[in-house]
């Protein structure tokens, strides 16, 4: 059995891996997530921020630099948190060691609730979904992203450590657990079909404001190959809710 998504950070070889994989030109990561995460948040000024699964917080840093009023990362890898310090010296923000399904919300504290590419590793996302809810103002704003579900569905045809050129699309009405190599380790994570997250967003009272499928868009790729790859298939799923 995979390890679940906060103690597989906590490898040694995963982390460099991870490190190393970030620092390459042209991640999905930067071309293809983030520019669609900063589109829906928009304007960022004055705002309380809580980011769940927060990473190396550099999202964060950027946040704080064109005005956010707080922000606040949630992280149960050890290394990450760590990580995310060095990111925010000098700045307001904090982390938080903790995971995801241990966090309790505060009520009515947070302007915007982001998960980037967190989720996909809990295996029970409607009291997160709730949390969340509670959390936010009147108004506020919930924006995640995860895996693309074709992506989470199924990983035959793809040989570890290369470049993946063919996509099976297999078990998708089968949600659940998934065991999958990646990184250079094992790694648990968990399949919901789109229908999944929009009516989890629904029962814990959102209203779906946005979907987006992170198109890619060539200005943001400086290798054309590139581009032309990560146009056969849909990497990440993005969706966009708000508290009424």
């Amino acid at each position: 059995m995979g390890k679940e998504g906060s103690s597989f950070y906590d490898n040694e070889v995963v982390f460099a891996t991870y490190m190393r994989h970030r620092q390459r030109l042209d991640t999905p990561n930067d071309t293809l997530e983030k520019p669609v995460i900063l589109d829906l948040v928009g304007a960022i000024a004055d705002k309380h921020i809580l980011d769940l699964g927060c990473g190396d917080a550099a999202i964060g840093r950027e946040f704080l630099r064109n005005g956010a009023a707080r922000y606040i990362g949630i992280e149960g890898s050890q290394k990450m948190v760590a990580l995310a310090n060095q990111t925010l010296v000098g700045t307001s923000g904090q982390v938080i060691w903790q995971k995801i399904d241990d966090w309790k919300s505060q009520p009515n504290a947070f302007d915007l609730v982001l998960a980037r590419l967190s989720l996909h590793y809990i295996a029970d996302l409607a009291p997160i979904f709730l949390n969340v809810f509670q959390t936010l103002v009147s108004g506020g704003q919930f924006v995640f992203s995860v895996e693309h579900p074709i992506i989470t569905s199924c990983d035959r045809g793809w040989n570890a450590g290369t470049p993946r050129q063919d996509w099976v699309v297999d078990d998708y009405f089968s949600t659940g657990l998934r065991v999958t190599n990646w990184l250079g380790s094992t790694v648990q994570k968990y399949h919901r079909t789109l229908e999944d997250y929009f009516y989890l967003l629904q029962d814990a009272g959102f209203q779906v404001e946005d979907l987006r499928e992170a198109r890619p868009q060539q200005d943001n790729f400086n290798d054309a190959q590139t581009y032309e790859r990560r146009k056969r298939i849909p990497l990440f799923l993005i969706l966009a809710a708000r508290k009424a």
